[in-house]
């Protein structure tokens, strides 16, 4: 998450923190920052002049080019940075009605319904220190009574607070929990059978009741941690924290759908033409702006920015219905991973590959050291593979880095406190049998 409200940076500044986790793609980065910042403009618009910023629509995106190279990855940490209702979808996963799959409303259902835990749990954490209060406040009155003199109340305070009360074992009403209202929906492909949640019909059936509590023998922290929870949950307002989700969604929302070329109906290995040209359809009018029925409520799509990719290997964008190309205006295709740049990848983003290794063995106290040359050889290794078999961008590193570490992470333990350096020649002996093996065996190696 942003340290500073995204309406505070340029995108000049959302790059820069995109390049802290993604190398390259300069283009497409300073795309989503650009859609990222006239977000935050049309808020301030908006309070000046509400019907202009009504007419203010995002312009959607449609990244272009191979897997692996970031695309999701940049959707993603835009999201994050700006802490914004996200949902990635696949394209393939969704079917004209009819066929078998699910209807495309339930993007919107399934965001809607991410974004509500989300608020939630942002509120829980808001009450969490009033809630404390009231629950150790039951819990001592267990120890000491109603009528307990002050010095010892805060005996027993420090004591619960330095963990001494936690394995004790009391007797203290709780709440006899009913059925979870986190129960899943039903979902239908294209039915507003999903809106339906039997647990709201038995909770609105139980509604204006007293709360049931029952006597029960259990350890201090458990007790503790139950009362904490219904605590929190009745500090919550439920239909503020809707009504927050649905605006949140309507005007900071981000859709991600990959693989969008693959319902062009040009991709051979996909014979369901009728079905993919029906999701085009279908995807048209939640782009383009409608109201979609969830069970919290109508939801409009008119402000929510979407965010199409694809490899486009065997289509091409102008296979898309043509409608739904006016849709993404703003293209950008994004480049193949060179040599240097997985060197980069292994190397420069903030949670790198290298790393993540380091850590990880670091547990067994094996201390990792990677030399330049060690980094090069496995980037070197990784893009013969792509050009091999398939390329699949950086995700190739990781088949490579965990065959170079497989022997390692299973002795680890015998051979503790050791540094092991990972130069090109250590990597050479362990890869460069499998990088010269034949194209088909190699499909099952890495």
């Amino acid at each position: 998450m942003l340290n500073s409200s995204p309406m505070n940076l340029s995108p000049k500044k959302i790059v820069e923190m995109l390049d802290r986790h993604i190398i390259g793609q300069k283009e497409a980065k300073c795309c989503v920052a650009n859609a990222l910042r006239n977000r935050e403009r049309r808020k301030q618009i908006k309070k000046q002049d509400p019907s202009l910023a009504e007419n203010i629509i995002p312009k959607n995106i449609m990244m272009i080019g191979p897997t692996g190279i970031g695309k999701t990855e940049i959707s993603r940490r835009i999201a994050q940075y700006g802490d914004y209702p996200y949902t990635k979808v696949e394209a393939t996963n969704f079917t004209q009605i009819g066929y078998y799959g699910r209807d495309v409303d339930s993007i919107i259902r399934d965001l809607v319904d991410k974004t509500i835990i989300n608020t939630k749990n942002k509120r829980r954490l808001l009450h969490t220190e009033t809630a404390h209060d009231i629950v150790v406040d039951k819990i001592l009155k267990v120890f000491v009574g109603e009528n307990a003199k002050d010095i010892s109340k805060e005996m027993f305070k420090e004591k619960f607070s330095n963990g001494e009360l936690d394995n004790l074992e009391i007797e203290i009403e709780l709440p006899d929990i009913p059925i979870s209202a986190e129960a899943p929906l039903l979902d239908f492909p294209g039915g507003n059978i999903s809106m339906i949640n039997f647990n709201d019909l038995v909770s609105k059936a139980l509604s204006g009741k007293t709360k049931k509590t029952k006597l029960v023998k259990c350890k201090v922290k458990e007790a503790y941690n139950i009362l904490l929870k219904d605590e929190i949950d009745g500090l919550i307002d439920e239909s503020s924290i809707t009504e927050e989700a649905i605006k949140r969604v309507e005007n900071e929302g981000i859709v991600f759908i990959d693989e969008i070329d693959k319902i062009t109906g040009k991709d051979k290995r996909n014979s369901a033409d009728v079905s993919n040209e029906g999701v085009q359809r279908d995807l048209l009018p939640l782009v383009e702006g409608t109201i979609i029925n969830t069970k919290h409520g109508s939801v409009k799509t008119d402000h929510i920015l979407f965010i199409a990719s694809g490899a486009f290997h065997t289509a091409r964008p102008s296979d898309l219905l043509p409608e739904l190309q006016g849709r993404f205006p703003v293209r950008v295709e994004l480049h193949p991973l060179s040599e240097k740049d997985m060197i980069r990848v292994l190397s420069e983003p903030e949670y790198n590959l290298i790393r993540q290794y380091k850590a990880l063995m670091s547990v067994d106290k094996v201390s990792l050291k990677f030399t330049e040359d060690g980094i090069a050889k496995i980037a070197e290794i990784a893009v013969q593979m792509n050009q091999k078999i398939e390329d699949i961008g950086a995700r190739r590193l990781h088949a490579v880095l965990e065959k170079l570490m497989e022997d390692l992470s299973f002795i680890a333990e015998e051979i503790t406190n050791t540094e092991i350096l990972i130069d090109s020649q250590y990597v050479s002996n362990r890869l460069d049998s499998i990088a010269g093996v034949a194209t088909d065996r190699s499909k099952f190696i890495l």
